[in-house]
Order: C-alpha cells, then sequence, then structure tokens
C-alpha cells in the first residue's frame, strides 16, 4: 500500500466530531478526524513499515502522523530520526502520544529521552519523561536502574512546580507511573507526591487546575493494581 493510497482511506474514514476534539486539543489543518480505533484495519493490511512511516509522518496531516507512529519500526529508527519526529511534533498529542511511544519501544529509548528532559523546548521535555511513563508501565522493573529513577524522582520535586505546561503533566504522570509500575520505589514516588501536594497548570487562565495525582494512586491501589504493567504500548 503507498502513501497516496493510505492518505485516501484514512481521509475516507475522517469524522467531524473527531476533527473538532484533536482541534480543541491543539491539531491544526490538516487533518482527517480519524478515531485511533479505525485505523487499526488499515494496519492490520500494512503492519509494520518504517519507509512508509517516514512519508506518513513527513506529511504533516495529523491522522497520518498518527498512524506513522503504529506502523513505524522503532529499532530501525536512529537517534537522528526520532530528533526528525520530535521537531515535528508541534502538540502534545504528538510529542507524547507517538513519538514517545514510538521511542518507548527503540532499544536507545532512555538515551533520547534523557537528552529530552534535560533540554529547555517544552514538548521535548514532556516527550521525555513520557517515555518513561511508557517504559515503566511496560518493562520489567529490572531492566531500570533504581538509582537513576530515584533521581528522576528528587528533579521532579525539586523543579516540577517552575516546569512548562506540558511537562508539568507528563512529570506528574511519572510520579504515577513510578508509584504504580515501578515496585521498587513505590513509596518514594508516594512520599514525593505528599511532600510536592497539587500542582498547578494553566495559572492565570480559565483553565487553570490542579493536577492531583495521590488521587489517582490511591485509585490503583484500592483496585489492586500495584505493579501493573501494559502487555501492549502501542495499539
Amino acid at each position: 500500500m503507498d502513501l497516496e493510497t493510505v492518505m485516501q482511506e484514512l481521509e475516507a474514514l475522517g469524522k467531524e466530531r473527531s476533527k473538532k476534539m484533536y482541534q480543541t486539543n491543539g491539531a491544526e489543518e490538516p487533518l482527517f478526524g480519524v478515531a485511533t480505533g479505525e485505523m487499526k484495519p488499515i494496519f492490520r493490511r500494512i503492519k509494520l513499515n518504517q519507509p512508509l512511516a517516514e512519508q506518513l509522518y513527513a506529511t504533516g496531516n495529523y491522522d497520518a502522523m498518527y498512524f506513522a507512529g503504529i506502523i513505524a519500526e522503532p529499532k530501525a529508527m536512529t537517534e537522528a530520526d526520532f530528533e526528525r519526529w520530535i521537531d515535528g511534533a508541534y502538540f502534545y498529542m504528538l510529542s507524547d502520544y507517538v513519538v514517545a511511544v514510538t521511542l518507548s519501544e527503540a532499544d536507545i529509548a532512555q538515551e533520547v529521552a534523557d537528552k529530552w528532559i534535560a533540554s529547555d523546548m517544552e514538548l521535548k521535555m514532556s516527550a521525555g519523561w513520557s517515555c518513561y511513563c511508557w517504559l515503566l508501565g511496560n518493562r520489567p522493573d529490572s531492566e531500570f536502574s533504581e538509582a537513576k529513577i530515584a533521581d528522576m524522582l528528587e528533579l521532579v520535586k525539586n523543579t516540577i512546580h517552575d516546569a512548562p505546561e506540558r511537562a508539568k503533566y507528563a512529570m506528574s504522570n511519572f510520579l504515577y507511573t513510578v508509584a504504580v509500575s515501578y515496585q521498587p520505589l513505590h513509596e518514594r514516588a508516594v512520599e514525593t507526591v505528599n511532600e510536592l501536594g497539587p500542582v498547578e497548570v494553566g495559572s492565570g487562565t480559565a483553565k487553570a487546575k490542579f493536577l492531583n495525582t495521590s488521587d489517582n494512586i490511591k485509585k490503583m491501589i484500592d483496585k489492586g493494581k500495584l505493579g501493573f504493567k501494559r502487555k501492549h504500548v502501542r495499539c
């Protein structure tokens, strides 16, 4: 299946309601408004195809870029490839749910995510922290350095209140993921969340709110899901 055919199929699946929802979250034209579940039948026919994924991502069409993440071959991608993808990710649904997800299945995931976290670019930081959420929520605890994750908890504690908006969301999710999915530091993560208290986002705007990570952690504990790991990261 070539680029033109895939684009035609995606366009045919577009719904105005989905398009408006994506635009509300930051998506810009061009986009069709395809529900992610609607992409699965196309994926089953194409399987993984990195060259086609690159073509789709380069279109700048949100739906095509999202589908690129579904058919990408992360282990075939280089650091330069991921840098190109994050540079094209203009809002958080691309940075955190396409680029970070794809990166989390690559062997160089932690190496690249560490560099993005250390950057001063909002969506790179967001993608870096989000990548660790996908990693910790899927891979065995033994694949991570406990000392490194502990240092990352400390970094969140010291910087989250002054971090860029999208990074705040991703950092809060990192605290939640460590508390729920990385058992060696469950207690440390919970302590960090309690010390920080609610994290404000959207300060000074009509959409200002507080991220209450503690409540979300408690819900998972009450459900008996401490240690929860996803079987798959990508759909």
